[in-house]
């Protein structure tokens, strides 16, 4: 299966291309420490607002601190935010989901309602008004992306779970007297994880961008822990003649973001047995 599987994947130049980039930027951010010798935190006067050069690839801030190493500690955070957030999305949605769609009746109403009322809530309001209500740091943003995640995607599992609930293999089960939670666990998520494997992934994407905003509005990671939204927030000001403050994590979270948006649509396509 694993090589059926990447056999079709292959097949997709742009995703592969996007893969070994994510996997250098994940391994770059994992061992950062060994790739720059500055101290993401150090301050030096001296240097403050030096451009570009071979001493610091992405020049120096306000605070004389090497871009180049605050770019690759924030990808640490920004990327770790992306996937627990987007990871924890998952679970709950596909156990919300999971629910409803196979017991369906009063259960199936009550989760989906919930699910309704949460969609029809702007999602960044919906974002803006939990976190004004906790303390702005790490944990509470993938904590609040995550739990503004999952409403989706708990639908999309619902569908493909009312689909494969009346399969002949789950009807023989149930005929057997088999437990529903064992049903569950064995022959209806296996059977509903390829949409869902896609939606984590393009949802670590959208994760990144939504730490990001609330980072550069100050309501995510709080300096002096480096992220590229607030990296962002720290150039803003200084645009006319330290760009490199911007344009560098912009450029981060343009390629992260494109680069996952990628992967998804070749997940997508290597498990969808009807493009093969």
């Amino acid at each position: 299966m694993l090589k059926i599987f990447l056999t079709h994947y292959a097949k997709n130049k742009l995703s592969v291309a996007a893969a070994i980039v994510i996997l250098l930027f994940s391994g770059a951010a994992i061992f950062c420490p060994l790739i720059t010798p500055y101290d993401p935190d150090e301050i030096d006067l001296a240097q403050i607002y030096q451009p570009p050069s071979a001493e610091h690839l992405f020049g120096t801030d306000m605070n004389g601190r090497d871009v180049f190493t605050r770019v690759l500690y924030g990808a640490r955070i920004s990327m770790s935010v992306g996937f627990i957030s987007s990871g924890l999305a998952g679970l709950i949605g596909v156990l919300i989901g999971a629910l409803a769609g196979f017991f369906g009746g009063r259960i199936d109403n009550l989760l989906m309602r919930l699910v309704d009322l949460i969609l029809c809530i702007p999602s960044f309001f919906l974002l803006l008004m939990v976190i004004a209500m906790l303390e702005p740091n790490i944990y509470n943003v993938m904590i609040v992306i995550a739990l503004t995640s999952w409403p989706g995607l708990a639908r999309m599992v619902r569908a493909e779970v009312l689909s494969v609930r009346e399969r002949d293999f789950v009807q023989a089960a149930i005929a057997l007297g088999i437990g529903r939670w064992r049903i569950i666990w064995r022959h209806i998520i296996p059977n509903v994880m390829a949409p869902v494997f896609v939606a984590i992934t393009l949802g670590v994407a959208a994760a990144i961008l939504v730490e990001s905003g609330l980072s550069f509005l100050g309501l995510g990671v709080q300096p002096p822990t480096p992220s590229w939204g607030n990296i962002l927030a720290q150039g803003r000001s200084v645009m006319q003649f330290a760009w490199w403050m911007t344009v560098f994590p912009g450029l981060a979270i343009f390629i992260t973001v494109l680069g996952y948006n990628l992967i998804g649509e070749g997940l997508r396509d290597a498990l969808d047995p009807r493009l093969h």
